[in-house]
C-alpha cells in the first residue's frame, strides 16, 4: 500500500490546476505572433474563437474519456488501454524529452525575463534565477501535492484577477472601435494564403489554451474522481475561453492593429495606452501567472512517468513515492533536472514551442480517438460516466482540427515539426529497450 496516492485534491483545486495549467505565458506572448499572421481584427479574433471552440471539444471528449479510466498518468492511461504500450509510452517520452520540460524550460525563461523588468538583471543572472525558480518549486511539490495543489490555488486565482483588471480597463478606457466583422483577407508580411496563416495563428492559441489536460495526470489523488475530475475540466476551460476573448478584445480597444502586431509585450504596451506604470503592473502580472503554471507543470507530468515505471516501461525509481509526503519524487527530480539541461543549453522560445504544439497536438488528437475505443469495448454499461455533448461530432472535430494544425505546421514550420519527430523515432527505440532488454 505504500504506492498509493493520497486522495486529497477537491473540485475547487483541481479546477484551479485545469485554469492554471492554461493561463500562463501564452495570452501574454501569443497576440502578437496571431496579429502578424492574421492581420485583421476579424481574423484575430475568430482565430482566438475558433482555438476555444477547438479546445471545448477536446475537454468535453477528455471529460468522458477521463471518467473511464480516473488514474494516475492521464492521457498515458488513456492511449495505454486502447491502443497498448508503444502507443502509451511515446506520450509519456515526448511529454518528458520535449512536451513538459520544454514548456518548463520556456516558461522559467519567460518568468526570468518579466522578472528583470522589476529587477534589472543580466543574462547570466536570469538563467540563475530561471534555475532556482525550477528547483524551488521542485522542493516544493516533492514535499507534497496539497502544497503543489493550494499554491496552484492562489496564483490561478492571482492572475484571473489580474486579467479581470485588464479586461475592465479595455471596457472602461479603450477608444478603438473594434471590427469583428472584418474578415477580408488581403495578406500578410510572409506572403502565407488565408489557410495556412490560419493554420499557423492556431498553434499560438493551442499553446495558450492548451494545458487543461493536466488535470487528468493527477486523477488519482482527487476525490471521487468519477465525477470532480469531468467537472473540473469542464469548468477549467470554459473561464479560460472567456478570459481569452475578453482580454484580446481588451488587447484591440487600446492598441490599433500595427502596433498589436510589433508589439513584444502587448498586455504592458495595452494597459500603459492609459495607465503610466501599466508596463510594470502586468509585468508582476505575468511573474506570478508564469511562476504559478510552472509550479503546476512540475506537479502533474511526473505522474504519467510515474505510470510507465509502475508498467515497468521506465526506471523502476519513478514508480517509488517518498514514504512521508506520497509524492512520486524521483520522477519529479528527473523532470527538473532535464528541464535544467534544455534551459541551459536551448536557451530559445518561439522555435520551442511550435515543436511543442506540433507533438503535443498529434497526440492530443489520437487521445481523442480512445473515446471510440473506450466506448466500443465497455458499451456504456459503466454507471456514473459523463457523457460527451454532442458526440460523435464533437470528438471528431477536435480530431479533425488537431489534424490540420499537425499537417499545417508540417509543411509551414519543418525544421521543428522533423526535429519532434525525431524524438518520437528515439522514444520508439527506448521503449523496445526497456520492454525487451530491462523488463525481461
Amino acid at each position: 500500500m505504500s504506492n498509493q496516492f493520497k486522495q486529497q485534491i477537491s473540485l475547487y483545486t483541481l479546477t484551479m490546476i485545469a485554469i492554471g495549467s492554461s493561463i500562463g505565458a501564452g495570452i501574454f506572448k501569443t497576440p502578437s505572433e496571431i496579429a502578424r499572421y492574421l492581420p485583421a481584427e476579424g481574423w484575430v479574433f475568430t482565430v482566438w474563437i475558433v482555438g476555444g471552440f477547438i479546445s471545448l471539444c477536446g475537454a468535453l471528449t477528455f471529460a468522458e474519456i477521463a471518467s473511464y479510466h480516473p488514474k494516475a498518468g492521464g492521457f498515458y492511461v488513456f492511449l495505454k488501454e486502447a491502443f497498448g504500450e508503444l502507443p502509451a509510452f511515446l506520450y509519456g517520452w515526448t511529454m518528458l524529452v520535449v512536451v513538459n520540460t520544454g514548456s518548463l524550460a520556456a516558461l522559467s525563461l519567460v518568468f526570468a525575463s518579466y522578472l528583470s523588468y522589476l529587477i534589472p538583471m543580466s543574462d547570466a543572472l536570469q538563467v540563475i534565477v530561471a534555475v532556482s525558480a525550477i528547483v524551488l518549486l521542485t522542493i516544493m511539490n516533492v514535499l507534497g501535492v496539497r502544497l503543489g495543489g493550494l499554491f496552484a490555488s492562489i496564483f490561478t486565482t492571482a492572475k484571473l484577477l489580474g486579467i479581470f483588471i485588464v479586461v475592465a480597463i479595455g471596457v472602461l478606457w479603450g477608444k478603438n472601435d473594434v471590427a469583428f466583422t472584418q474578415l477580408t483577407w488581403t495578406g500578410n508580411a510572409q506572403n502565407l494564403s488565408l489557410i495556412s496563416a490560419f493554420g499557423l495563428a492556431l498553434i499560438g492559441t493551442n499553446f495558450s489554451y492548451g494545458g487543461y489536460q493536466h488535470a487528468t495526470f493527477v486523477a488519482a489523488e482527487v476525490k471521487n474522481a468519477q465525477r470532480i475530475v469531468p467537472r473540473a475540466l469542464l469548468l477549467g476551460i470554459s473561464v479560460v475561453c472567456l478570459a481569452y476573448l475578453t482580454v484580446n478584445w481588451a488587447y484591440l480597444k487600446l492598441l490599433p492593429m500595427a502596433q498589436m502586431s510589433a508589439s513584444n509585450s502587448v498586455a504592458s504596451d495595452a494597459v500603459s495606452v492609459v495607465w503610466s506604470v501599466g508596463a510594470t503592473f502586468i509585468a508582476f502580472l505575468i511573474v506570478l501567472s508564469v511562476l504559478g503554471t510552472i509550479g503546476i507543470y512540475i506537479l502533474t507530468a511526473p505522474r504519467i512517468y510515474f505510470a510507465m515505471a509502475d508498467d515497468g516501461l521506465f526506471f523502476k525509481q519513478f514508480a517509488a513515492l517518498h514514504p512521508k509526503y506520497k509524492t512520486p519524487q524521483y520522477a519529479i527530480i528527473f523532470q527538473s533536472v532535464w528541464t535544467i539541461l534544455l534551459l541551459l543549453f536551448w536557451k530559445t522560445f518561439s522555435d520551442l514551442i511550435t515543436y511543442v504544439v506540433f507533438i503535443d497536438t498529434a497526440f492530443f488528437g489520437l487521445t481523442a480517438a480512445t473515446l471510440f475505443i473506450f466506448k466500443k469495448q465497455l458499451k456504456e454499461n459503466i454507471g456514473g460516466v459523463y457523457k460527451t455533448i454532442g458526440y460523435p461530432i464533437t470528438p471528431l472535430i477536435f480530431i479533425a482540427m488537431s489534424a490540420f494544425i499537425v499537417i499545417n505546421t508540417l509543411i509551414e514550420k519543418p525544421v521543428q515539426a522533423v526535429a519532434g519527430l525525431l524524438f518520437l523515432g528515439v522514444g520508439v527505440g527506448v521503449f523496445y529497450y526497456f520492454k525487451e532488454v530491462i523488463k525481461n
